[in-house]
């Protein structure tokens, strides 16, 4: 113990000596990194809302974009928002994608969240959007107007798929080279002495069998997995033997075998062959018969390709096309060819008919059916209807063409005769099962029925036109073009008030249409129609309601909002196509002629650094110029060409000069009772893994939450220094 207070005493001896020796101070400076030094200048700025002038700029609000979860849970989104900006703005939470479900019905639970969290904190909210093409729930939108699908009834069958029986001169579903001449037997030299058979000459041998080609088109395509049978009557002057290959279109071969090796005699003989498609038929659409080893005189009969058909039976139906009774008296049909159809009272007195008169041997005159029928799998097609002349009605004359002359017309001779007078019954048989129509083709929407007297003019009576049809499979029926305005009105219609019913007790501004400008004709609408590609939210609501579809939006956003909520449509690349600027400014003023409200127009404003800046004082002054509310809806600006790990200094100088230019703007050129507000789209730089300009330091705050130099650019600008 003695030992240890020594030591204490000899430390505390030694301390004493030191506290007398003279201290002298080092002259020693480190300087502060300059990074640390310009990060406290910017740290020093105050919240960006702060640097607003509510005096000078009372309505003027400065805006945010972010999800509802990121708001909502109330973690540093929350606060950041709450603290620097006026407005909210979803990026998708209130898009028809986000809200609607399969069923139809509108899942507002999230917003309604959103509004509750949003009226506490005293943080506004800024509707986006009401009408749209993309971020749409396309597949219930589609579903609703899809055909409807009249199932096909009886056992599996054995359907027809392509056929030729010579009887006519339309070839549409065969072909042949040069080095095979076709022509047709008399009538009566057929397979089995009736009718005439297809003639192939090839006169001399050849050095390829492939040399001399006759084809039999197939459309559609076969498929992998696919069974059909093939069957024709063949004979040939000589004996002979061909093969058949596989082509995906006639001279396009595929494969060295489709329906086997055929033998021919010099008597009509069946030959039959059943198969299932494999890998190389798959996707083939025409069977190339090789006949250049035999100099001899093919012949073919009632060639016929079957596909089998698990559903089978098929299924049949009647649509009335008119009758007429229903049709006001004086009601005028369209004449292709002179003359006049009108409904009058019949002369027998048992309804109204259709009256034709013309000095034409043949008028024609056009109906269009009530519902389209697509004839997809249809075998055949009948119109019938009854009709009457002062000079007689015969079938001479008669004639059915579909969709506005795409197929070729068809005529119908001796089928119908009547006498003066009397009423007879016409029928015209559309025989599809012998025809190679597309699909778009099969699509019955309008005809054109000539009849008369086949001498010269006259006056006739048409009645009860009905379509009767005959299906090998699946019948489906399209919708008309008035029925799916008709429902996606209503889509829109349920969408539109649903929300705006929900919110308007919060929600005092809506983005109603957006993005309704076309790119490359900006003084048109966007269309889907002809569009490769479409993603699966994608869904053009004005293809339907057409350019009256903003009207509609408008008008319903009206009907449900308050009274004084402000209504806008807004786009992008106002500033890099002044056109479409121009455009949008045109369509706003064509939605207020038809009886709508337009109070604003938005203008995205996703720019980089090398932004044209004339062009974006041109933009504000075409807008300033509209008398309208103004917005900078989405407000985002990147580094030309370049993502967050590659720039510099210089590269964030010149973003924070851009936004500070931007905000500038649209101060010095829209009018202080036009500012609607700026609304900031990506408040931090956006993650590599974001869809939305991925790995861009388009932010003012980085990932991490530090502010940026962008940061002092949007304050200055605000602060109009």
């Amino acid at each position: 113990m003695n030992q240890i207070y020594r030591i204490i005493i000899g430390l505390t001896v030694s301390a004493v000596a030191a506290s007398c020796t003279k201290h002298e101070l080092l002259d020693y400076h480190v300087d502060k990194p300059l990074s640390f030094a310009n990060q406290e200048q910017i740290d020093a700025y105050k919240t960006l809302k702060s640097y607003i002038n509510k005096e000078s700029n009372p309505n003027f609000k400065l805006g945010v974009a972010m999800s509802i979860s990121e708001y909502v849970d109330k973690g540093v989104m929350y606060r950041l928002a709450n603290t620097n900006f006026d407005e909210l703005v979803m990026g998708y939470e209130m898009k028809h994608g986000a809200v609607v479900k399969s069923d139809g019905k509108l899942d507002l639970e999230n917003v309604k969240k959103l509004l509750k969290t949003a009226s506490a904190a005293g943080i506004g909210i800024y509707g986006h959007t009401l009408c749209w093409h993309a971020n749409q729930n396309a597949a219930y939108l589609n579903g609703l107007i899809a055909p409807m699908i009249i199932p096909a009834t009886g056992g599996p069958s054995w359907d027809i798929v392509t056929a030729a029986d010579f009887e006519t001169d339309n070839n549409a579903n065969y072909e042949a080279n040069t080095n095979a001449r076709l022509s047709f037997t008399a009538v009566g030299e057929g397979a089995g002495g009736k009718g005439r058979a297809l003639k192939i000459t090839n006169d001399v041998v050849r050095t390829n069998d492939w040399d001399v080609q006759f084809f039999i088109k197939v459309s559609p395509a076969v498929k992998k997995g696919e069974q059909y049978e093939f069957s024709m009557d063949v004979r040939s002057d000589i004996n002979a033997s061909f093969s058949t290959q596989a082509h995906t279109v006639p001279y396009s071969y595929k494969h060295w075998d489709f329906f086997g090796t055929i033998s021919s005699t010099p008597t009509w003989t069946k030959y039959t062959k059943v198969i299932t498609i494999s890998d190389n038929e798959d996707n083939c659409g025409a069977i190339a018969f090789n006949l250049g080893k035999a100099a001899t005189n093919y012949y073919f009969d009632n060639v016929t390709l079957k596909k089998f058909n698990p559903k089978g039976g098929g299924s049949s139906g009647t649509e009335i096309i008119a009758n007429f009774d229903s049709d006001a008296l004086g009601k005028t049909y369209t004449m292709t060819n002179g003359g006049s159809a009108t409904v009058v009272n019949g002369p027998d007195n048992a309804g109204k008919v259709l009256n034709v008169k013309s000095n034409q041997s043949h008028p024609k005159f056009n109906v269009t059916l009530p519902v389209g029928v697509n004839l997809g799998h249809c075998e055949s097609v009948t119109l019938d209807f009854y009709g009457t002349g002062s000079t007689g009605l015969y079938g001479q004359g008669m004639k059915m063409s579909i969709n506005g002359g795409t197929l070729a017309s068809f005529n119908s001779p001796s089928v119908f005769g009547c006498p003066d007078g009397g009423w007879g019954r016409g029928k015209i048989v559309l025989p599809f099962s012998s025809l190679s129509l597309t699909a778009e083709q099969k699509k019955l929407n309008s005809f054109t029925l000539e009849v008369g007297s086949g001498t010269g003019s006259g006056d006739y009576y048409i009645d009860n036109i009905v379509l009767n049809w005959k299906s090998t499979g699946d019948l489906v029926v399209e919708k008309t073009p008035e029925e799916k305005k008709i429902i996606i009105r209503n889509a829109l219609t349920t969408f539109i008030s649903g929300m705006v019913d929900t919110c308007k007790w919060y929600v005092k501004a809506w983005d109603v249409v957006n993005e309704p400008m076309d790119d490359g004709k900006p003084y048109e609408l966007k269309t889907g129609i002809g569009k490769a590609n479409m993603t699966s939210d994608e869904f053009y609501w004005q293809d339907y309601l057409g350019k009256d579809y903003a009207v509609e939006a408008f008008k319903l956003a009206m009907q449900h909002g308050n009274p004084n909520d402000k209504l806008f449509i807004n786009d992008y690349n106002l500033e890099y196509s002044i056109d479409k600027c121009k455009g949008l400014i045109e369509y706003a003023k064509y939605i207020e002629s038809k009886g709508a409200r337009v109070d604003g127009i938005g203008t995205q404003m996703h720019i980089s650094t090398t932004a044209d800046k004339q062009k974006i004082a041109e933009m504000f002054t075409l807008l300033a110029a509209t008398g309208k509310l103004i917005k900078v809806s989405e407000l985002d600006i990147g580094i030309a060409g370049k993502k967050t790990a590659d720039a510099t200094e210089g590269d964030y100088k010149a973003q924070a000069e851009m936004y500070k230019y931007v905000i500038d703007k649209y101060f010095e050129l829209i009018p202080a009772s036009q500012r609607y507000g700026i609304t900031i789209w990506s408040p931090k730089d956006s993650p590599a893994n974001s869809s939305w300009r991925a790995g861009e330091p388009i932010g003012l705050w980085t990932e991490g939450y530090t502010r940026k130099p962008s940061y002092v650019g949007v304050a200055e600008g605000l602060n109009g220094k």
